[in-house]
């Protein structure tokens, strides 16, 4: 005999999320070369389909090959999984990513990461100090969005995000 101490709790009703709670959710998907700045202020973000049975979100490619790609997916995919749905990520060329898609936030967290923004190269400013005293070390940076500085006044190598 088996004896029911409190009746069975119904299912809840699945409730389809918001595209706006899917974006929410992605502002916590970190950059894994730049954790100071989410996918959705770097401007990665391009589409976000909510459909019954499932999410689909496409992202933009800072750079075609962007070794850190694969990763940005599959954490994207992970972060989805709060919602008890498949989540289809995928990567567009429909139109390219620039730097313009950077948000306020997005520059904020690069001079966090000590990274100066994007800026014409004779316009770059030390993430450190802000002083316009620096020097180009190298248009080749550790990866294809940026390049190498100096600051003169403070002495602190940094790296600039290039305009694209």
């Amino acid at each position: 005999m088996v004896i029911q101490l409190h009746p069975p709790i119904p299912a809840a009703p699945s409730r389809i999320p918001s595209t706006q709670s899917v974006r929410a959710i992605l502002r916590g998907v970190h950059d894994p070369e730049i954790p100071t700045v989410s996918i959705v202020d770097l401007g990665l973000v391009h589409n976000i389909r909510v459909e019954p049975d499932r999410i689909t979100v496409e992202l933009l490619p800072t750079f075609v090959a962007c070794p850190a790609l694969e990763m940005i997916r599959a954490t994207v995919i992970d972060a989805l999984a709060v919602f008890g749905r498949p989540a289809d990520v995928s990567f567009t060329f429909v139109v390219p990513w620039t730097t313009e898609r950077l948000t306020p936030a997005g520059e904020a967290g690069l001079r966090a990461a000590g990274i100066a923004p994007p800026s014409d190269p004779s316009e770059v400013h030390c993430p450190y100090c802000e002083s316009g005293r620096v020097a180009m070390d190298s248009a080749f940076g550790p990866t294809l969005c940026r390049s190498l500085f100096y600051c003169r006044d403070c002495r602190q190598p940094f790296e600039a995000f290039k305009v694209i």
